[in-house]
């Protein structure tokens, strides 16, 4: 049997730690790694057509199965091409191992071609990031590597030279048992003590709750019908709290909608679940707040705390629920449920107004109608921009959909690559990349990965021309919008001409039917629907200032707010209101 080298060693160990593929773009620093992949039948190649989008995937990859995923890049520009999805799979808490090989090992520090340091660079984007500068080195550092990934739920990387891939694995190498999941995280009793007091204390609490509660949704439930608590979430949230919530008062943040800011200011006690929500102008200052995470680093950060309690969100509620007493007083409850019901009814008439008839069309009714068209499991990867406004109001969850995006690092380009990374995790699944013009010309080529790969990814591309989030940040600025507008293609004659399906939608009446044909389609599919630029959205509250910028930049502008089958279940839950 022919002794191992570097890279066969450590393909191994990725296999053992349960990697199932490796996205990435081949290159001569790469080449003994990917030779090794090619050679073992537990792992597969993934050739994308940019390191960027080889990053996104394996992020949305760990996204959707929870466990680890990996990526990689050849030495010098490969690698730094992975940084902008690192980052995203860094702050979404998605366990990913990037594999980023380096120049020749005696050539470090002497600035040779393609020189550059990834073990300095990646630094901020990792929990681990360090480089292989020997054999015997390899297994171990890959190990820690990996349990630093899974069990900080984030990003490592290794840097590995390409001659240090190439050379003879050192005999009889310890195989250290791997760490593959995360434990749960149980509060401490003085910290359950205390926020059992304050609750028992407080007349009216609410819950606000983030991708934390995860796993946690019938807990969630039955903790805030006991203490009759609204239920309000942030975007990475409402997949997991949104859905068979009687509870529920909507969103808050800039993409918001609902009663969610008038139930997380008007309460005596706010208990943020899960949420390392960003927006500190959406948090209030004069209630008591209580935190759970599991991550200790979250607490406290974003808004003063009363109590900080470090933990699961399910663990915690285990503990907690049995432990309070039950409120009887649903007053402050079914006020939020009424004001929840009346905001959404106000909105969702922005888009019912001969919307069959409008073109070009409202990306408002195409999100309705995708939402009603789309698989019951589907995952939907979103785009940056208005895509997640039109995702966050209109794609309804039921505890079997997914969606997922750029929402905490927030980049252009991620709904595709995403998609590619999903698909792969189940060929038989529904995947909508709900991309942007903008975004989806960022990274374009891979387009042709799913054709390659015939991946059966759905792309429902808004074609608006323009970079509408970019042009709503300079309207609330006060600015003209400069430099947003986009000249584009026949998207579906671009998707054609690659070998995907392609069909173009101008007018409503045509938009069902164009869903459902795609999807009906066994390949990649393309549908480049036509949109209207002017439809843009603003937050559930709009200071002076704000409106003053709006004012200043234009007076004609169609600031739509719509919130589909929600409103149907916002009347749902109000007509569990007790009458007198």
């Amino acid at each position: 049997m022919a002794k191992q080298n570097v890279a066969e060693q450590f393909v191994d160990i990725l296999a053992r730690a349960g990697v199932k593929r490796l996205y990435g773009v081949v290159g001569d620093s790469l080449n003994p790694v990917v030779d090794a992949i090619r050679r073992n039948s537990a792992i597969d190649w993934i050739q994308v057509r940019h390191e960027e989008t080889a990053a996104f995937a394996a992020g949305a990859e760990a996204q959707i199965t929870g466990k680890l995923a990996a990526c990689a890049g050849s030495c010098g520009p490969g690698n730094l091409h992975l940084i902008n999805g690192l980052y995203d799979a860094h702050r979404s808490m998605a366990p990913v191992l990037a594999l980023a090989s380096h120049i020749p090992s005696g050539e470090i520090g002497l600035g040779y071609f393609q020189e550059t340091h990834p073990d300095r660079l990646f630094q901020e984007c990792s929990h681990y990031s360090e480089l292989i500068s020997s054999p015997k080195q390899m297994p171990r550092l890959l190990q820690t590597a990996i349990q630093h990934a899974v069990g900080r739920s984030g990003v490592s990387v290794v840097a590995l030279p390409g001659n240090v891939a190439d050379r003879p694995a050192p005999e009889k190498a310890v195989e250290t048992a791997l760490v593959t999941s995360r434990p749960t995280v149980r509060p401490g009793d003085a910290e359950i003590d205390r926020l059992v007091e304050m609750i028992d204390r407080a007349d009216r609490v609410t819950l606000f709750c983030g991708s934390g509660t995860a796993g946690a949704h019938a807990e969630v439930m039955e903790f805030a019908g006991k203490i009759k608590s609204p239920v309000g979430h942030a975007l990475r949230g409402k997949e997991w709290i949104q859905y068979d919530n009687p509870y529920d008062v909507g969103m808050s943040g800039l993409l918001g909608y609902g009663a969610a800011y008038e139930a997380t200011h008007e309460c005596d006690l706010l208990i943020l679940l899960g949420t390392d929500f960003p927006y500190t102008a959406f948090l209030p200052d004069d209630v008591m707040i209580a935190q759970v995470d599991v991550r200790p680093e979250n607490l406290g950060r974003r808004s003063k705390l009363d109590l900080a309690v470090w933990g699961d969100v399910r663990e915690t509620l285990r503990c907690l629920t049995p432990r309070v007493r039950t409120k009887d007083d649903r007053r402050f409850l079914d006020k939020m449920l009424k004001k929840h019901a009346d905001a959404l009814e106000g909105v969702v008439k922005a888009y019912t107004r001969k919307v069959d008839k409008h073109v070009p069309i409202h990306p408002e009714y195409v999100a309705s109608v995708l939402d009603e068209v789309a698989d019951e499991d589907a995952v939907f990867t979103v785009d940056t921009g208005m895509c997640n406004v039109w995702a966050a109001r209109y794609i309804s969850p039921n505890g079997r959909r997914r969606v997922i995006g750029s929402f905490s690092h927030g980049s252009m380009a991620n709904a595709l690559p995403m998609a590619i990374g999903a698909q792969f995790t189940d060929r038989g699944r529904q995947v909508v990349s709900m991309s942007g013009d903008g975004g989806f010309t960022m990274l374009m080529g891979d387009f042709l990965t799913l054709v390659q790969h015939d991946l059966p990814v759905k792309v429902v591309l808004f074609d608006n021309s323009a970079l509408s989030m970019v042009e709503l940040e300079m309207l609330v600025a006060g600015l003209p919008s400069y430099g947003t507008t986009n000249s584009n293609p026949d998207f579906a004659e671009v998707a054609r001409a690659c070998g995907a399906f392609g069909v173009r939608v101008e007018k409503p009446r045509h938009l069902a039917g164009a869903l459902r044909d795609a999807f009906k389609h066994k390949g990649p599919a393309l549908v480049d629907i036509v949109t209207d630029p002017n439809a843009l959205s603003i937050p559930p509250k709009i200071s002076a200032e704000m409106v003053t910028g709006l004012a200043l930049s234009a007076s004609k502008i169609v600031l739509d707010g719509g919130v589909g089958r929600m409103l149907q279940m916002a009347r749902s839950n109000l007509r569990n209101v007790p009458r007198p």
